[in-house]
């Protein structure tokens, strides 16, 4: 059954409305504006948007290029590094700007180059792409390894976490 509703939604018994969904784990509410408590996320990071001059795919490492904005990070060890492009953020800051969205903690699919053992540090690698570093300067970390790369170009999960 579907629940269609134009205005308020109040709850019925024991504070809960039903939204008929039996043949999904969950159901799906599209709402202009929702208030209640949410208690769990179908996706893994927290995410804010930045301007960015053109459309930069998940999982790509950016660094801050100026004018507020983020571009792919084309260079290693980067003091300027941003973080990880998002690739479904659980909650997402700025949401209604104009940009990209930057992972800011949480687990988001990196792109990577080179070995790389679950737990290490993460650092720019150049080509949008993250690499292992566990002696890293300051500023350069955006993030810890979840799983590992045996070498060459993948994508694997990472804790995102500037440092």
């Amino acid at each position: 059954a579907v629940v269609e509703v134009v205005g308020d939604l109040n709850p019925k018994v024991n504070n809960t409305q039903d939204l008929g969904s039996t043949s999904k784990k969950y159901a799906e509410v599209h709402a202009t504006t929702f208030t209640g408590v949410a208690t769990s996320a179908q996706y893994a990071d927290l995410a804010e948007i930045y301007a960015s001059d053109e459309e930069i795919e998940a999982g790509t490492v950016v660094h801050f290029a100026g004018e507020g904005k983020v571009a792919q990070c084309n260079e290693a060890n980067h003091h300027g590094v941003a973080g990880i492009v998002s690739t479904d953020p659980a909650y997402l800051m700025n949401s209604a700007a104009d940009g990209t969205a930057l992972a800011i903690a949480g687990r988001v699919p990196t792109k990577v180059t080179g070995a790389v053992a679950a737990g290490d540090l993460m650092v720019s690698a150049g080509n949008g792409r993250a690499m292992a570093n566990n002696s890293p300067a300051i500023g350069t970390v955006i993030g810890k390894a979840i799983e590992s790369n045996e070498g060459g170009d993948a994508v694997i999960e990472v804790l995102a976490l500037m440092m």
